[in-house]
């Protein structure tokens, strides 16, 4: 398990352990959940005065000023208030005893739990759960439960959904009609601009208790309400099922919503659906690291985000830049979707792949209207577009400072490599997937079209005997105006021999289809000629003696910069130099010839070689504002530094990318997710680190793995056949290396005993309660006391005298309180004999490390013990409902490494730890004398001087008797 601040990270859960308000943006869009149909941001259902709530839903786009159009923030499903006799719960106001939210990658689940005392002293312990179903995408769920801790009580429950949604102050919609239906309500409202309907439906479900359910239809935000005393320990379970539809999707969304209401199961099989779905999503497109936990969950979270973004249903809608997660870029589509996130699902979910590219066919009339406006041929894509294609790229950004001239955005004008790109992409997905129906039917008119665009928007430079594009923006932005820039040259002539090579297949495959698109675009022969004349004369700046190729025109004579002179920084270079400053330099926003080598390097075609990699990577990487420029620089960076043997370097830039939202790196994370960055990712460790090169059978792999990665395991979809690569790092050749008998995988400590000794502290905590209460208490009624839960030990301690559950409930917290305030002063100095060792040990060999313990204090302790980095997962007291001797515990911290019992060995220093294990099909290791730890597999005094190969030795042994 890896920290950042109040982070962990296991293999597929992201915890965070207290609130943050200076976070609230920021978290709100890591704990983004959704299903390829919309996106909800990680808002609390309770609100809070500072909140960003959004929900985005692909396609409903309306027009606002300055921008043209944007996502426009859908009404609201999460409102779920509670009150308690009269105070509402908000986490601005009362006292927050215990918190946590978790992400559950592996089933899109987001929960978060909580112990909150009111202003006027109650204490509840509430436990939200979230999901977008990705069994049904128009279904929604949420689960509330309450428990009062210590008083009897009123509470007001009321669940909503909010028609008043905001994009930062602009309200997009106009609600139309709300009614109720039974246990719930249905509410219609309508896009001021794009006149596109939606129809929500709720119902709402109390368990645990009788309560009355009431629908109040206030115009906008419609509720339902109940009202009901709870006891002391009593709990109550809350679902609010809610269903939604939009006139893009059906004629009659309010109906459509209601019947998909009426005909659904419960919560509890619905959130079973959608774990499922998540199960069969993930058997594809899983990639799996050992050796490197932050790595295996970072990886697997950047693509948990481009999976709930990717329109399953929808071939009319595409990514945006910020996915569905935030108000960035107004939604709008990049080229981030065709290169950096596409590949993802070429390799791995090809239909959404398709779905992705058939936008830009649906969008090429969009593309038509924009060349036209420039006075070109053909089609020329917009370099931010919505749903016609049309160009929406805001001409102004207007800043903040009243007296700060506006600044004109030329991206929309110059910017013009994304026809060349999205052709690329086209080719790229035919490729790997051999779809000939849709390039038939959708790629060839696309790659056809902008094909025609390059034919008028090439210039002929008679006196040099070659063509030329003047006046462009190529892919690094620090630069607004420059001519014949390589990677814009490169790619135009890559295209048009790939539109020629595509006209050719047409002729020969599909020649009816070759000649309707041959009229249908005025595609003649001359115009074919012309591709071939570009094709042979275009310019591309690329000196053969030396294999360095000059980023455009006159690049080299610029101001040339040392970047290290400008350390440390917090800002990019454009911010520091200014625009003028950074367009006279040879600064870089991102990798532009290095890009254009990495497009080039999976087919090996001109100009990549190693040696030119090699020339123009020492040029331009120091050259690069690769921490403060573009967030799409560092993933490509990294690949390009494994080809070269640059695994460290390639590893830094790597975590850079997978990092960036997680860790809040560019301090822009409440905008949105980094799509691009995440897509990027899924290549770094697929083509960079795995290697994956095509040979024309089959995809092969030529892995260097980062130091530390004992494993990777990934599968990829090339034409019509699924490859699985399992790819391990030689662990070393020592004596006993690489014996498995049995084969273990992972590691599980009980904490008291065996890591650390807090017994000492338990002790004293129930030593002091004991005395209170008048209840003799010795070290030898302690020793009893070992490995089981609180109230166990507090069932042990008071035997046959009566209280009430009120009472035990006071007497377990006043005990922990003791026991907190005592662990407070715990440092690595209380770490056991030989623990640090042999943790770290075990790391290196590749095994996966978890802590099971019954204490609800386990992350604090390891912690204070400064061993929270070397573990892999924890399971502690919330995280099982029964304690040991029952197996399930530790059962919980397998599941959290994603290994089967059976490859698990549990350290334990208790009777009923020991039990535990074997009750759960593991192998155990007792420490302790053999008449408390006597039925483990294989008894140790203590950890000093304890190595993974010796451990290994004495499993060995084992194997040998039972021969």
């Amino acid at each position: 398990m890896e920290t950042k601040h109040d982070f962990t990270y296991t293999d597929w859960i992201l915890t965070e352990i207290q609130f943050e308000p200076e976070e609230l943006h920021a978290r709100e869009t890591i704990f983004t959940i959704g299903n390829g149909y919309l996106g909800t941001r990680g808002t609390f259902e309770e609100s809070h005065p500072l909140a960003l709530s959004a929900t985005f839903i692909h396609g409903i786009y309306d027009a606002v000023p300055v921008v043209y159009t944007e996502l426009a923030n859908c009404p609201d499903w999460l409102p779920l208030v509670v009150m308690i006799d009269g105070e509402r719960f908000r986490l601005d106001q009362g006292k927050i005893l215990e918190y946590n939210r978790k992400l559950d990658l592996r089933q899109g689940l987001l929960s978060r739990s909580l112990r909150w005392r009111s202003p006027s002293g109650k204490t509840i312990n509430i436990t939200f759960e979230r999901f977008a179903s990705l069994a049904d995408h128009h279904v929604l769920g949420q689960r509330c439960q309450l428990e009062a801790v210590d008083f009897h009580g009123l509470i007001e429950i009321q669940g909503s959904i909010n028609g008043y949604p905001e994009n930062k102050g602009f309200n997009h919609w106009e609600g139309l009609d709300q009614g109720k239906i039974d246990k719930g309500f249905w509410f219609h409202s309508r896009t001021r601009t794009s006149q596109i309907d939606i129809g929500m439906a709720a119902r709402m479900r109390i368990s645990g208790i009788e309560a009355a359910l009431q629908v109040n239809t206030a115009p906008g935000y419609p509720s339902i309400s109940a009202t009901f005393l709870i006891e002391p320990h009593q709990t109550v379970t809350i679902e609010k099922i809610v269903t939604v539809f939009t006139s893009r999707d059906v004629e009659q969304p309010v109906a459509a919503a209601q019947e998909k209401l009426a005909d659904l199961a419960d919560y509890i099989t619905l959130r079973n659906a959608n774990e499922q779905a998540w199960t069969e999503v993930w058997d594809k497109s899983d990639i799996v690291i050992e050796g490197d936990s932050k790595a295996a969950f970072a990886v697997r979270y950047n693509l948990f985000q481009l999976l709930i973004a990717a329109p399953r249903d929808d071939e009319k809608v595409s990514i945006p830049a910020k996915t569905l997660s935030g108000f960035g870029y107004h939604g709008h589509i990049f080229w981030d979707t065709e290169i950096f996130i596409l590949p993802f699902f070429t390799f791995t979910q090809p239909v959404l792949a398709r779905n992705l590219l058939s936008y830009r066919y649906h969008s090429l009339n969009g593309a038509r209207r924009k060349a036209a406006h420039y006075g070109y041929q053909g089609a020329m894509y917009a370099w931010e577009s919505a749903v016609t294609g049309d160009e929406v790229t805001p001409r102004w950004a207007l800043l903040s400072d009243f007296y700060a001239e506006d600044i004109r955005i030329w991206c929309r004008d110059r910017e013009i490599h994304i026809s060349a790109v999205i052709a690329y992409a086209v080719w790229y997905y035919w490729r790997v997937t051999g779809d000939d129906e849709w390039m038939r039917d959708y790629g060839a008119e696309i790659i056809l079209d902008t094909a025609i665009f390059w034919d008028s928007r090439v210039e002929f430079n008679s006196q040099a005997e070659r063509y030329e594009i003047r006046g462009v923006i190529g892919a690094d932005e620090y630069h607004e105006l420059v001519h014949n820039n390589t990677f814009t040259n490169r790619l135009v002539q890559w295209h048009l021999e790939k539109a020629c090579i595509i006209y050719d297949w047409l002729q020969r495959s599909f020649p009816e289809r070759s000649a309707e698109l041959a009229e249908k675009l005025q595609l003649t022969a001359k115009i074919r000629d012309n591709w071939q004349d570009i094709i042979k004369k275009i310019w591309i700046l690329y000196n053969p003696e030396t294999e360095l190729i000059e980023q455009c025109e006159g690049f080299f004579q610029l101001e040339d910069i040392n970047l290290a002179d400008y350390e440390p920084r917090q800002k990019s270079m454009q911010a520091i130099l200014g625009i003028e400053g950074a367009n006279k330099r040879q600064v870089l926003k991102q990798p532009d010839v290095l890009m254009l080598l990495y497009l080039m390097r999976e087919s090996a075609e001109f100009p990549y070689s190693k040696k030119t990699l090699q020339v123009n990577w020492d040029y331009y990487a120091p050259r690069t504002d690769i921490s403060y420029g573009s967030s799409l620089g560092p993933a490509i960076h990294a690949i390009l530094a494994a080809d070269l043997g640059k695994t460290q370097e390639a590893y830094e830039r790597f975590m850079q990318a997978a990092m960036v939202d997680l860790e809040d790196r560019r301090g822009n994370t409440n905008e949105g997710i980094h799509g691009a960055s995440a897509g990027g990712i899924w290549q770094a460790v697929v083509f960079g680190f795995g290697g994956i090169q095509f040979t024309d059978n089959q995809p092969v792999a030529h892995p260097h793995l980062p130091p530390g990665w004992t494993r990777l395991k990934f599968k990829l979809y090339w034409r019509g056949k699924w490859h699985e690569f399992d790819l391990h790092q030689e662990l070393g050749t020592g004596e006993g290396r690489g014996y498995h008998a049995p084969t273990i995988r992972g590691i599980i400590f009980d904490l008291d005993g065996v890591l650390t000794d807090t017994a000492k502290y338990h002790y004293l905590a129930w030593q002091k309660l004991a005395d209170e209460q008048g209840i003799p208490f010795n070290r030898q009624a302690n020793e009893a006391l070992r490995g089981i839960s609180r109230r166990a030990s507090l069932m042990l301690i008071i035997g046959d005298r009566r209280y009430s559950e009120v009472q035990i409930q006071e007497m377990m917290e006043r005990k922990n309180d003791y026991y907190t305030q005592l662990i407070q002063d715990i440092t690595s100095k209380d770490l056991l004999p030989g623990v640090v060792s042999l943790l770290d040990d075990l790391r290196q060999a590749g095994l996966k490390i978890a802590l099971g313990s019954a204490s609800k204090n386990a992350h604090v302790v390891i912690e204070k013990l400064g061993i929270a980095d070397k573990m892999d997962a924890i399971a502690d007291g919330y995280s099982v409902q029964r304690p040991k001797p029952a197996p399930d515990l530790f059962l919980f911290a397998a599941q959290q490494l994603g290994l089967p019992a059976q490859q698990c060995v549990v350290f334990e220093d208790a009777a009923a730890g020991v039990d535990a294990a074997l009750a759960a099909g593991m192998w155990a290791v007792g420490m302790g004398p053999p008449e408390r730890v006597g039925a483990a597999h294989i008894i140790l005094p203590n950890l000093a001087g304890m190595t993974w190969e010796k451990l290994q030795g004495k499993f060995k042994d084992i194997a040998l008797q039972k021969q």
